[in-house]
């Protein structure tokens, strides 16, 4: 199985351009191995048939990208229940298990008064078209041997 690495700068935009981010990325894997958490699929798979040089445009739609946004996801938590609720101001992240479903999930506080603040469990993209301009500063393809696919291995 050959699997291909590639490195590439990326300016991320929303759909009506709106400047989000932009970074260099080195050495990422455009097929990992099932089960393995990567990028996002939609945006792999578009990258694996760029070469060295190439310039692409890249849209994902929201259920693409980081799903819709879900109001269900706000909880709204008195900041006496929680272990740092006196310092948490707008845009702190928190940890925790404060959905019906009590899995462990990252939130941002949304919003704060004096007694209680609002929690989002949605990503902060989430709801939102993406668009990603990437440039490709290398690309190769790598062997990755499977069991059925080493005989024999060599000893000192």
């Amino acid at each position: 199985m050959k699997v291909q690495i590639v490195s590439f700068h990326c300016v991320l935009k929303n759909n009506l351009g709106q400047f989000i981010s932009s970074s260099f990325n080195q050495d990422v894997i455009t097929n990992p191995q099932p089960g393995v958490v990567s990028m996002l699929p939609g945006f792999a798979d578009a990258l694996k048939t760029l070469k060295k040089g190439e310039k692409r445009e890249i849209t994902l739609t929201a259920d693409q990208a980081y799903g819709f946004y879900d109001p269900n996801l706000v909880v709204d938590i008195p900041r006496s229940k929680l272990s740092r609720g006196k310092q948490l101001k707008l845009g702190d992240a928190v940890q925790g298990k404060f959905l019906s479903d009590k899995s462990p999930r990252d939130y941002r506080v949304s919003s704060c008064s004096s007694k209680t603040v609002s929690l989002d469990g949605n990503h902060p993209l989430a709801g939102q078209d993406l668009v990603f301009n990437v440039e490709i500063t290398s690309s190769r393809e790598e062997f990755e041997p499977d069991d059925d696919s080493m005989p024999f291995l060599l000893a000192n």
